[in-house]
């Protein structure tokens, strides 16, 4: 497994090894000590999994409190992964970085408690799974404007296309109203 700093360096590409026969192939998605050597903890309390549409936007969600560190993977498809620094004594606050993770490239993205996370599905009956460091909990959690001009997001859509979207994640706040972590 290797862990590359992205932009942002908390946020790390991880590329695990794969191990390929005539048989198909093999990949640990998971393995405790590599992770915390690479920074990233052991702690995961949830999986969560989602199937998407291309053309699919999911997000950009965060938590003011609880907040999660999540490991991003696809089984199957293709996303435009999305993370934007919310901890407003970061250096990086407000900025974004993003990756293209797919089944076929077999990347991970781990993003770190404080960051708001989103992607955009660009393949038909994507499949994204992710660990998550704490519970979900309605109560704390946020979803900030997938398309603030302050922000910036280059998001791959072709030129003039909506994303689809759920109404809570098209009515996102921009970042300078939204709610922050402390």
């Amino acid at each position: 497994m290797r862990a590359v700093p992205l932009a942002i360096p908390e946020v790390l590409r991880i590329e695990p090894q794969v191990f390929a026969d005539a048989r198909g192939e093999f990949m640990e998605t998971w393995r405790a000590n590599q992770y915390a050597a690479a920074g990233i903890p052991a702690a995961f309390v949830q999986d969560n999994q989602s199937r998407s549409a291309r053309w699919v936007l999911r997000g950009m969600h965060y938590q003011v409190r609880q907040m999660q560190g999540k490991l991003v993977r696809v089984i199957t498809g293709e996303i435009f992964d999305v993370a934007i620094d919310m901890r407003r004594a970061s250096p990086t606050f407000g900025r974004w970085v993003g990756a293209r993770l797919s089944a076929e490239n077999r990347h991970a993205l781990w993003i770190p408690p404080g960051f708001a996370h989103g992607f955009l599905s660009l393949a038909d009956d994507t499949r994204v799974a992710y660990k998550v460091t704490d519970y979900w909990a309605a109560e704390w959690d946020r979803t900030l404007a997938w398309n603030d001009p302050q922000v910036g997001i280059e998001w791959p859509l072709p030129a003039g296309m909506q994303p689809v979207m759920s109404d809570k994640d098209a009515r996102g706040s921009l970042l300078s109203a939204a709610e922050l972590p402390p």
